[in-house]
C-alpha cells in the first residue's frame, strides 16, 4: 500500500538557498503528502530538471549566481518543460518584481514570510490547472484536430498530430529550425496573427480566417480562442482538402439541423467529453456548452446525453 500511495505524491522541486526556508518547505509538503526535491541554486536546479521532472516547482527570486527569474526564463525554452508552473518566493514586492516574475514564465508570487497555508492552497490550484491542461490537450490529440497554439510573437508552442502533419514535409525539414525531442519549432507570420486577432476583436461571433502560404502550399488558417496570457489557439486546413472533424460537424448539422456550435458540442459530447473539457476546449463556460447540449436535447427528441451520443455516433457510422 505504501508504495502505491507514494506512486501518486506529486512532486515539488524547491529552489532557495536559505536552509531555514528549505527545512520548512520540505517539512510542510512532505506532511501535505508532496514528494520533495530541493536545489540550492538556479545552475543546480537546470541540471536537476535535465534528469526529473517534477509537477511544479517553488522558487527563490533571489539566489547566488543566476537569479530565480533567469532559471525560470532558461527552463521555459525547453519545450518539455514549458507546461511546468512555476511560483516565485520572495521578499520582493515591488510592482516591477511581480511582473518580472510573471514575465519569466511564472504562474504565482508569494512573499516571505511565506503563510503555509495559503502557499497549499496556491500549490493546489496550479497543480489542478496544470493537469487539466494536460488533459485537454491529450483530448485534443486523440481527436484527430488540426490545432495549434502559439504565444503572441507566433513562436509555436503545441499543435495535435494532425496540425503537425499538415505542417510538415520532409522536403523542407532542413530549412526549418527543428526541435528533435517534440513538434517542429515554427512561426506563425506575425502580421497574420495581428490581423486574424483584429478580426475576431472587430465581430466575436465570427470565425477570423487568413490564408497562409507555406512552401507552396495555401493552408487556411483561422483563429478559436485565447488559451491564456499569451496563448493563442488557431484552427488550420489545407485549402484544397479538408478537415475531417469539419465534415463530421457538417454531418451533424445537416442531419439534425443544428447551429455550427451545437454541432461541435454534440461532436464532443459523442467521443466522450465532459462539459468541462469542451469548455476548454472550445473557449466557452461549461455552462454556455450546458445550454446548447439542452438544444441539441430537443432538437434530437432525446433525454440525455448519452442518447445524444448515440445518435451522433450512428449518425456518423452510416
Amino acid at each position: 500500500m505504501p508504495e502505491a500511495l507514494a506512486a501518486r505524491r506529486n512532486t515539488v522541486l524547491v529552489v532557495d538557498d536559505t536552509p531555514e526556508t528549505l527545512s520548512l518547505l520540505t517539512d510542510t509538503l512532505d506532511q501535505a503528502g508532496y514528494t520533495v526535491l530541493i536545489a540550492l541554486d538556479g545552475e543546480t536546479a537546470l541540471e536537476l530538471l535535465d534528469q526529473v521532472t517534477p509537477d511544479l516547482i517553488l522558487m527563490d527570486a533571489l539566489m547566488p549566481g543566476i537569479s530565480g527569474f533567469e532559471t525560470c526564463r532558461r527552463l521555459k525554452r525547453d519545450r518539455l518543460l514549458t507546461h511546468l508552473p512555476v511560483i516565485f518566493m520572495t521578499g520582493l514586492t515591488e510592482t516591477a518584481h511581480v511582473v518580472e516574475g510573471l514575465a519569466s514564465g511564472g504562474v504565482d508570487y508569494v512573499t516571505k514570510p511565506i503563510v503555509l497555508e495559503e502557499l497549499l492552497a496556491r500549490i493546489r490550484v496550479h497543480l489542478g490547472n496544470a493537469r487539466l491542461a494536460q488533459e485537454t490537450g491529450a483530448a485534443l490529440d486523440a481527436s484527430g484536430r488540426f490545432l495549434l497554439a502559439t504565444d503572441r510573437k507566433g513562436r509555436l508552442l503545441w499543435c495535435t498530430p494532425k496540425a503537425r502533419a499538415l505542417l510538415e514535409d520532409e522536403e523542407r525539414g532542413a530549412d526549418i529550425g527543428m526541435d528533435r525531442r517534440a513538434a517542429p519549432v515554427r512561426h506563425l507570420p506575425l502580421a497574420l496573427i495581428e490581423r486574424l486577432l483584429r478580426l475576431r476583436r472587430g465581430d466575436g461571433r465570427a470565425p477570423a480566417r487568413g490564408t497562409l502560404e507555406l512552401a507552396g502550399r495555401r493552408l487556411e488558417c483561422s483563429f478559436v480562442s485565447t488559451l491564456g496570457a499569451d496563448e493563442l489557439l488557431f484552427r488550420i486546413a489545407d485549402a484544397c482538402g479538408s478537415d475531417a472533424t469539419g465534415d463530421e460537424q457538417g454531418t451533424l448539422q445537416e442531419a439534425f439541423t443544428l447551429t455550427g456550435r451545437e454541432a461541435e458540442v454534440l461532436l464532443w459530447i459523442s467521443r466522450g467529453k465532459s462539459n468541462r473539457d469542451i469548455g476548454e476546449i472550445l473557449g466557452i463556460s461549461p455552462r454556455t456548452v450546458n445550454k446548447h447540449l439542452e438544444q441539441v436535447f430537443v432538437k434530437l427528441g432525446v433525454e440525455n446525453r448519452a442518447a445524444a451520443a448515440g445518435a451522433a455516433v450512428r449518425r456518423l457510422s452510416r
